[in-house]
């Protein structure tokens, strides 16, 4: 594994063709706003380019697609966007592919195995990286690839207001803004609600725990609450942002349960808490702010793993 500069990923990309995207399991809007900005960049460049997407894409971000097809040919160089670790990749991602050429992250605990490396744990979204790289090529912004670069730094920021925005986030989005419609992507993003997301919300906020003298806040979803409601991936995005909006907490967990006997973790903080570092020990990590794992176990069993973990963690 090489690890390479950013001017030598874009000529990497530059002198090859016929890309397949990865992104990664349950995708959200930086990585699928990377990987279709990419895509619609490299065919303006004449190149051919496809984005692999592990299930069905979530429908709230089917602005991305609206001028996407795929192309018909044989996959010859593989580029990962915003993939963190190897678990992340999808069986459906991986048909066909045995190797991946470069890997384009901003996660400091990135341990994906690739021929050539990019990892720029200071970037807000892994969108920044790709618009630099986009700057170095010198493409041509349209809708398509604004549309991907601001769905990217905007939802890793939390419409900016997570404490990874930085001013170079907000250069960016000034730049892509008067190229799509900023106001209808913040809008399905960040305001708008389907009424299944509402009554998932419900249910969740039911379930909240607080621990450690309320520094912890923890909530979780069910294959039951699940089935009960009907509701898919779509009804989960932003579940894990609600603990941590509660005053005084300073780790919020959200437990989403998934078949085989397993949850998916995922972890916000507040004040400084690194959420890479608590999820370490348990085989994940991410961002000093927002991080993930995946225990095995059953509802009662991680729960008290995780709430144990936190109490130790604040004391």
């Amino acid at each position: 594994m090489k690890q390479i500069t950013l001017s030598e990923v874009a000529s990497l990309l530059s002198h090859h063709d016929d890309f397949k995207i990865l992104t990664h399991s349950y995708p959200d809007g930086d990585c699928l706003g990377c990987g279709y900005a990419l895509a619609f960049a490299l065919r303006k460049l004449g190149k051919r380019a496809n984005v692999a997407v592990d299930g069905k894409l979530p429908s709230k971000f089917t602005y991305l697609v609206k001028n996407y097809e795929e192309q018909d040919f044989t996959p010859a160089y593989i580029v990962s966007v915003d993939v963190a670790a190897p678990a992340l990749l999808g069986e459906s991602v991986m048909e066909g592919v045995d190797h991946i050429d470069l890997c384009i992250d901003h996660h400091g605990t990135n341990s994906l195995d690739a021929d050539c490396k990019y990892v720029d744990d200071t970037a807000a979204a892994a969108a920044e990286i790709i618009w630099e790289i986009l700057e170095l090529l010198h493409v041509e912004i349209d809708e398509d690839i604004a549309a991907g670069i601001y769905t990217g730094v905007s939802t890793d920021t939390g419409c900016f207001l997570y404490t990874n925005t930085t001013p170079q986030t907000h250069r960016i989005a000034a730049q892509v803004m008067p190229y799509c419609d900023w106001q209808e992507i913040n809008n399905i993003n960040f305001v708008i609600k389907t009424r299944a997301k509402l009554r998932m919300e419900r249910l969740v906020y039911k379930t909240m725990e607080f621990h450690a003298a309320g520094q912890c806040a923890i909530i979780y979803t069910t294959l039951a609450m699940c089935e009960a409601l009907k509701s898919g991936d779509d009804e989960m995005e932003g579940l894990a942002n609600i603990p941590r909006r509660i005053e005084g907490v300073k780790i919020g967990i959200t437990m989403r349960e998934k078949p085989g006997g397993v949850f998916k973790i995922s972890v916000r903080t507040n004040d400084g808490i690194n959420a890479a570092e608590f999820c370490r020990q348990f085989g994940g990590g991410g961002h000093p702010a927002a991080s993930g794992c995946s225990i095995e176990g059953d509802l009662g069993t991680v729960k008290k793993i995780l709430v144990d973990a936190a109490e130790a963690y604040l004391q």
